[in-house]
């Protein structure tokens, strides 16, 4: 496999710097935003922010207004444990999708990454009812993907695993002999860079995709008829030094890669599991892009190393950057996970090393207009909250 680790060693070294440089703005962004009130109702959008607090993982509950602004209105037990992984700077789960909202079912999706369980809970407005605490079949969870009726969950600990369920009403049950192993060699609690970041299922629900980072490949399981994966996975190597940290589905069953060296390539998926690149590895001149979202049809992605977004038109999958210099928008310091609501209207921006989620307004064009700052979330230093999701 290809490690990419002089790639990996700068990627660390500069989200690590440009973090550490941002204290006084981190200072000054605590007191920017006045408290909020609010009051849960079943009729309310809303945007969830996850704790991973170690002691106590939570669901942090915010209403999103008809503007696009955030006020708090409750936080929710998970049942479990959050969890961080040795050597990260403000993502300490180094994933994205360790929270994700199911719209087709209404629910919503935790991992607790210290307790190897998933919370599944039903989503009523900004009323949430947590309804299972289920084991993920291996070590340290850190990430889930949905499509359909098919849930998967993604342990990043040892060498790595995916384990699925099936969605019944309201409640997941397991698929039997569904766990697969990465085989990725790594220790029990593996360094942050060498951790495997996402699963996701394609929208047809007929493939399970794992990004692998610093092993620098893209892994897609087939699923079968019951929605057991293929013995093996179907390995396709990112571009060197590529860093493939973040996935995403566009609205032609486009699979998007966020690379965390600073870019996004894109592939289509083909039906005995094998990738077709798209688009190269388009640069966006940032560092650390690590994050994405879709919102308008158009692809955001965070840059923790350079608190910024960069934004990227998809025109039937191939990419092409929106702004010549990369950046859409600046963000709070150690921007980590991103969430677009329903229709994509508005972006909310998880900046852990502000202790803030950062608000925007997406233009039909793909422009982004800064709304407010909801803080108070406590600043990150590698244990802290990661995880993100709106309805």
């Amino acid at each position: 496999m290809n490690t990419s680790r002089p790639a990996a060693t700068a990627f660390a070294t500069v989200v690590a710097t440009a973090v550490a440089g941002t204290s006084l703005a981190t200072a000054a962004v605590a007191s920017a935003q006045p408290g909020r009130a609010g009051h849960p109702t079943a009729e309310a959008h809303a945007v969830f922010v996850q704790t991973n607090d170690e002691a106590g993982n939570a669901i942090l509950v915010y209403r999103r207004g008809a503007d696009g602004a955030l006020s708090r209105v409750g936080r929710v037990l998970t049942g479990g444990r959050g969890g961080s992984e040795p050597g990260a700077v403000v993502d300490p789960l180094a994933s994205q999708g360790s929270l994700t909202y199911d719209g087709r079912h209404r629910l919503l999706y935790a991992v607790n990454a210290g307790s190897d369980t998933l919370t599944v809970f039903a989503v009523h407005g900004t009323r949430l009812t947590r309804r299972q605490v289920l084991s993920t079949g291996g070590h340290l969870p850190v990430s889930v993907g949905v499509a359909r009726e098919v849930v998967y969950v993604l342990n990043a600990g040892g060498d790595g695993s995916v384990s699925g369920y099936r969605v019944h009403g309201r409640d997941l049950a397991r698929i039997p002999g569904s766990t697969r192993t990465l085989g990725l060699g790594n220790p029990a609690a593996p360094p942050f860079l060498s951790s495997p970041s996402q699963v996701a299922v394609t929208p047809d629900a007929r493939d399970v995709v794992v990004a692998t980072k610093t092993h620098g490949t893209l892994m897609v399981f087939p699923l079968g008829r019951h929605g057991w994966p293929s013995r093996h996975p179907v390995v396709t190597p990112a571009p060197d030094g590529s860093v493939p940290f973040a996935l995403d589905f566009d609205r032609g069953g486009h699979l998007l890669v966020a690379g965390a060296a600073g870019g996004a390539l894109s592939y289509a998926v083909r039906d005995d599991g094998s990738l077709t690149a798209l688009s190269g590895f388009v640069a966006n001149g940032q560092a650390a892009t690590c994050w994405t979202a879709l919102a308008r049809g158009f692809l955001f992605a965070a840059n923790a190393g350079s608190a910024t977004i960069s934004s990227y038109a998809d025109h039937h999958g191939v990419l092409s950057l929106l702004a010549p210099d990369g950046v859409a928008a600046a963000t709070d310091p150690g921007p980590v996970d991103l969430a677009a609501s329903p229709g994509g209207r508005f972006l909310y921006q998880l900046a852990t090393g502000a202790g803030a989620v950062d608000e925007y307004r997406v233009g039909p064009r793909g422009a982004l207009a800064r709304i407010g700052t909801v803080t108070g979330l406590g600043v990150d230093d590698g244990h802290g909250a990661e995880g993100i999701a709106a309805s």
